[in-house]
């Protein structure tokens, strides 16, 4: 993971930006993409020396109104805004005096209660490193035959980097891939033992697939989103997915059938009655 992910977010960032969008005219000698390191510093009201030692991650001190300058000249929407604060922490080391807890492994009644009511659809209960803590039977039948749930102590990450069924699984999985690491290095801290563990065995077992992803800014993980899943038993499948954050650091993804013929897949592979899972429309 690189030691200077305040600096590759704020470059990323000025780089995905047009200047249109912040009222600048797009000239045709442009060589740099988005927005120059001047012009971002002059709509912070910053210099471009000292923006030039943030990205470089020579300078990792920014006072509160520098980052709300950076945010608003970004037009960083709420959740990014707090992601770059977030970092700042990180950067000036503020975060490592937090004592590093191990990952949640309990699941409390009422999460189970949860999971029970949303049957027959696919959910699954995961911690902050992606380890599968609980999920309703219907998400067994759509992952056990992935390959998934394989062993005594599954984890999402670790399988779609390190068994060669998830490349088969997901036909968009370069996208799968890097939504895995978003996760992954939003909710853990480079400082966490358990954090610096996994990743070191998924630099060794994956190589540069999951290294090459921790070096760079991949973007604050997916809320929601669809994924195409090619199923041994079921087929193709179009699903849905809306992550919830629950407390402990854990997190519950819940799937639903985003068309008719995954609804009937669905169904199928539950031996449920058709119209139990319907898709979602609109």
């Amino acid at each position: 993971m690189s030691d200077n992910e305040l600096g590759m977010f704020l470059r990323g960032r000025r780089e995905s930006i047009a200047p249109s969008q912040v009222g600048l005219p797009t000239g045709p000698r442009r060589r740099t993409p988005g927005l120059r390191r001047a012009e971002l510093a002059t709509l912070a009201g910053i210099s471009v020396e000292y923006l030039t030692r943030l990205e470089q991650g020579r300078d990792r001190h920014p006072s509160a109104q520098v980052l709300g300058a950076l945010g608003d000249a970004l037009r960083l929407p709420l959740e990014e805004r707090f992601h770059l604060h977030r970092l700042a922490k990180t950067a000036e080391g503020a975060g490592s005096a937090c004592p590093m807890t191990p990952p949640a492994h309990t699941v409390r009644r009422s999460v189970r209660a949860v999971l029970d009511r949303l049957e027959p659809a696919p959910a699954v209960l995961l911690n902050r490193l992606s380890d599968v803590l609980a999920h309703t039977t219907g998400f067994e039948r759509l992952a056990r035959p992935l390959g998934v749930l394989d062993g005594p102590s599954p984890n999402l990450l670790r399988h779609v980097f390190t068994d060669a069924r998830a490349r088969d699984a997901f036909p968009d999985w370069e996208r799968v891939a890097d939504e895995y690491v978003a996760h992954f290095k939003h909710e853990s801290h480079p400082g966490d033992p358990h954090f610096a563990h996994l990743a070191d065995e998924l630099t060794i077992a994956a190589g540069g697939a999951f290294g090459r992803r921790m070096e760079r800014v991949i973007g604050l993980p997916p809320r929601n989103g669809l994924h195409r899943i090619e199923h041994p038993a079921a087929g193709g499948l179009l699903l849905d997915y809306e992550v919830l954050s629950l407390a402990e650091d854990q997190r519950l993804v819940v799937y639903l059938p985003a068309d008719d013929a995954t609804s009937t897949a669905l169904e199928r592979l539950a031996g449920h009655r058709p119209g139990v899972l319907r898709a979602v429309t609109g």
